[in-house]
């Protein structure tokens, strides 16, 4: 089976390669609800890209559609050129996934956790358990390994998703809202994680509703809304584009007054 479709493939500076991600005229109903409008949208390989958007937008959808846990009522979907629907396994391979909502078993270890995971992408051996050890130190949880993780704060429980979703060094992250509820500290040290994903080769596709985030991490943005793609660019050129729009109000008092009194 060929890993790269028709249409897959994009020429860039004389040079041919396959996008992270290839969305293209894509369309997804649930009955009579459009959850996702005729949504075009490439991400490049290593690039970090940020869907934003309102709850009911279509970024989980859309994202969905990326892991292949639905397919599109319309167009097509493409991971590293492979269809999410009819080579599941291969996508599987390229990538991992963080849910918004954990799926860590709280009994076990955070060490137990991590290998359940490991077991099944690299097998019972010693590469297996050394990947184990490196991915526990990578998210910093070296010294917390071996308590349940009932014990863990929120924090931690999302630094050991984030460890589990590195495990296997996929080619593409999936990230649904990485750091929703978190205080601003520990969300600096998830973006910390993710920036140094990407810094070693991954592309990163994430949802948040978080400007800041989007800012800090993202190269480019895209802005979601009932469905449709409604901006697209870098965040500080986005930025400029709404500073652009602002215009300022000066309001004049017809009668002096006292500051106090207002």
């Amino acid at each position: 089976m060929s890993s790269t479709p028709d249409g897959a493939t994009r020429q860039q500076g004389g040079r041919s390669y396959t996008p992270a991600v290839a969305i293209e005229g894509v369309t997804k109903r649930f009955g009579r609800v459009t959850a996702v409008d005729e949504l075009t949208l490439c991400i490049e390989p290593g690039e970090v890209f940020g869907l934003l958007g309102p709850n009911g937008a279509g970024k989980t959808t859309s994202l969905d559609m990326v892991m292949g846990l639905t397919g599109p009522s319309a167009g097509t979907v493409r991971v590293h050129g492979a269809d999410p629907q009819r080579h599941s396994m291969t996508v599987r391979r390229l990538t991992g996934i963080v849910m918004q909502q954990s799926a860590l078993d709280a009994y076990l270890t955070g060490r137990e956790n991590v290998q359940i995971y490991a077991e099944l992408y690299l097998g019972s051996n010693s590469a297996a358990r050394r990947r184990v050890h490196e991915v526990l130190a990578w998210a910093g949880l070296s010294a917390a390994a071996d308590r349940l993780v009932k014990t863990y704060s929120g924090g931690m429980k999302r630094r050991l998703d984030l460890a589990i979703g590195a495990l296997h060094r996929p080619r593409l992250l999936l990230l649904d809202e990485p750091t929703l509820g978190l205080d601003i500290q520990t969300r600096r040290d998830v973006w910390t994680l993710i920036r140094d994903m990407a810094t070693h080769g991954a592309t990163v596709l994430l949802t948040t509703h978080y400007l800041e985030e989007a800012d800090r991490l993202c190269d480019r943005v895209g802005i979601m809304n009932h469905g449709r793609l409604v901006a697209l660019d870098t965040p500080e050129h986005l930025r400029t584009a709404i500073v652009g729009d602002l215009h300022r109000l000066t309001v004049r008092m017809a009668e002096p007054c006292d500051a106090t009194a207002l």
